[in-house]
């Protein structure tokens, strides 16, 4: 069946936003956060500004497209290394999570270490909580942990705890890099073992009195 008119504009504004997005990653991946200006991003995929504008309101939009992209592909990344061991399968969540930080730096910089102060037009932070890809691997790997008596406690209030571990130790290897971690990779896993220790000891309670959605 042939698609309508509107199906076909729907479809190529979709591939066309695309398009943006993975130029912006690049443009991130090698200039930074100061070098992804709507100016740049349109000469690099050869539109007129005005263009890019059609798809995000300002950087901030752009910033938001950026972090949704990348925790669908790392939340994908983390799902094709299933684990039987429910530890070892969390444990696959920090690997990939620093993987992807240590391996692109500046982007890491800009989704996970540059403030959010507004959420898209016509969404909330908690809408956008909620959908977080990464964020639901996340906890239902942590869940798994809690079912399987490995871990006691809230799934949620655990995987917030675990992510502001795994954040905290990745940027400060990027932040300070002539720091003597020694390597990087064993010393990522030394802080993930190190928490997943002291977690199994305790029964977390949540973070807030009222429940959160996953």
């Amino acid at each position: 069946m042939p698609l309508s008119v509107q199906t076909r504009r729907e479809k190529q504004k979709a591939e066309l936003r695309s398009e943006l997005v993975d130029a912006a990653h690049k443009l991130v991946q090698e200039e930074g956060y100061e070098g992804l200006t709507i100016r740049k991003l349109a000469k690099r995929v050869g539109y007129a500004p005005m263009s890019v504008y059609s798809y995000f309101a300002d950087k901030q939009d752009i910033l938001f497209a950026l972090a949704e992209d990348a925790f669908e592909t790392l939340a994908k990344r983390i799902e094709d290394h299933p684990a039987d061991d429910p530890i070892e399968a969390l444990q696959v969540v920090m690997t990939e999570y620093a993987a992807f930080g240590l391996g692109n730096p500046n982007e890491y910089r800009t989704i996970f270490m540059t403030e959010k102060v507004k959420p898209p037009e016509g969404r909330t932070f908690a809408e956008m909580q909620e959908g977080n890809p990464l964020m639901k691997v996340l906890i239902n790997r942590v869940e798994a942990c809690v079912a399987a008596g490995k871990l006691k406690g809230d799934p949620r209030a655990i995987a917030t705890m675990l992510w502001a571990v795994g954040h905290g130790t990745i940027s400060l290897l990027i932040t300070f890099p002539f720091y003597p971690f020694g390597d990087q990779q064993a010393f990522v896993k030394r802080m993930c073992d190190f928490t997943l220790s002291a977690l199994a000891t305790k029964d977390v309670p949540p973070l807030t009195e009222t429940p959160a959605n996953c």
